[in-house]
């Protein structure tokens, strides 16, 4: 009886022309929802459409996919199919000292034996452990067969690749940038990188290589990168540290030859106050580089300590992103505002006591193309952060402050000030609780 009471509401939900063969198929899906095994059995899981099944895999991860190839001989043969292997992430890891999943040693050997030549776009994701990153340059080295697009090595905590041996990691990668000769796409961070692998690296992909992120990488010296941008004409994105960027370097990606950068991002770091000395651009490096490529977005990330500041943003500066991890004088945030008129973005985790308005209103004169600003532990008086509001207008699409920062005065408190900035803005605005950047 209940059967066919469920059987009457699929077909009177049918539409009159409907045939037969769909009701019943419709009939089979109900019917196996409220579990009965003979509309059950109908179902076969195997005959699904090639690419159904492939699609599912797709979606999958690497544990359920593999289980998913044992439900019968198709879906195995499915499981191997180039189209899978295509994009695959190595994660290596030691048991005892990382929270991290490994991918499976036996998983590892029939990859780089069944599927070496189907890889393009490669990422190894390693813990902080020697180990685990020497395994990683064992998979690489026998990738020999591969032709690999995009390839990045990125560890999750240091020291990692860092403490494998020059040869090992050089020889690694020379495998790679040989056998492959079409790799578009690189990034490396924290590893023993260096001249001569680059130079390997150009002799075999300088007609397709199109990014290159480099963090961390003090093997690798300014001669080293300007062999690259001389060479890689189809270089688009380029990211590196402050220490290897140099005034020939900005000079070579400004020559006829070469396409116009879109993005440079430059990493600004110390470790220790007082160890770095660090050396000016001049403003006509970054004149010609910016008349060569005047869309490039210029990203700049400093963790520098106060007294480091002294070399930047003397000149003019073409820089459209702007993030200081550390505390950052009021000195330096007034010759940004006086210098960097092609700001975008800029986001300041932390000032000192002593209130920005004067900076900010500075910052809002000058910099016109600014559309986001972040602000953690800093101090503007409710006043000056509505001149500098109303000064930017809608054109603010992000503005992160945190409620600490503002101080009321006699004119505004925080409830009145949300309400002037939100009509200066156009939109409902309230300042954040936690920091959103």
């Amino acid at each position: 009886m209940m059967k066919r009471a469920r059987q009457t509401v699929v077909v009177e939900n049918e539409a009159p022309q409907t045939s037969q063969k769909s009701k019943k198929q419709k009939i089979c899906l109900y019917g196996s929802v409220f579990g009965e095994s003979n509309l059950h059995a109908s179902m076969d899981w195997g005959s699904l459409p090639h690419h159904v099944i492939l699609r599912i895999f797709q979606f999958l991860p690497l544990v359920d996919r593999a289980r998913a190839s044992s439900v019968c001989r198709r879906w195995n043969e499915i499981f191997h199919i180039p189209d899978l292997w295509r994009r695959f992430e190595f994660e290596l890891s030691q048991p005892a000292t990382s929270y991290l999943k490994s991918t499976h040693p036996d998983l590892i050997q029939q990859i780089i034996k069944r599927h070496a030549d189907h890889l393009q776009y490669v990422s190894f994701k390693v813990d902080s452990s020697t180990e685990s990153a020497e395994a990683a340059c064992d998979i690489l080295s026998q990738l020999v067969n591969c032709s690999i697009k995009t390839l990045g090595l990125i560890s999750t905590a240091k020291p990692s690749f860092m403490n494998v041996s020059k040869a090992h990691f050089a020889s690694a990668l020379t495998v790679v940038f040989v056998n492959s000769k079409s790799l578009s796409s690189i990034k490396v961070d924290d590893t023993p990188l260096d001249d001569p692998s680059l130079k390997v690296l150009v002799a075999n992909n300088s007609d397709t290589l199109k990014l290159l992120k480099m963090s961390s990488c003090p093997h690798v010296s300014p001669a080293g990168i300007l062999c690259v941008a001389d060479q890689c004409h189809g270089l688009k994105e380029l990211a590196l540290n402050y220490y290897i960027l140099s005034d020939e370097l900005l000079l070579a990606l400004s020559s006829e030859k070469h396409v116009d950068l879109e993005h440079l991002r430059i990493d600004v770091v110390s470790e220790n106050p007082g160890q770095v000395q660090f050396h000016t651009i001049k403003k006509q490096s970054w004149d010609a580089f910016v008349k060569h490529s005047p869309k490039v977005n210029i990203v700049m990330y400093f963790f520098l300590y106060e007294e480091e500041f002294d070399a930047f943003f003397r000149e003019e500066t073409p820089v459209t992103h702007l993030y200081f991890g550390r505390a950052v004088s009021k000195a330096m945030l007034g010759r940004i505002g006086m210098n960097c008129p092609r700001l975008i973005e800029l986001v300041v985790c932390a000032n000192g006591l002593q209130p920005l308005d004067d900076e900010l209103i500075r910052i809002a004169e000058r910099c016109k193309n600014l559309t986001a600003m972040g602000l953690g532990e800093c101090e503007v008086t409710c006043r000056g952060f509505i001149e500098f509001v109303k000064m930017c207008g809608g054109r603010l699409t992000q503005l992160s402050i945190m409620e600490e920062v503002l101080i009321p005065d006699s004119d505004y408190s925080l409830d009145r000030l949300h309400l002037e900035v939100s009509k200066h803005l156009g939109r409902m605005w309230f300042p954040d609780m936690m920091p959103t950047w």
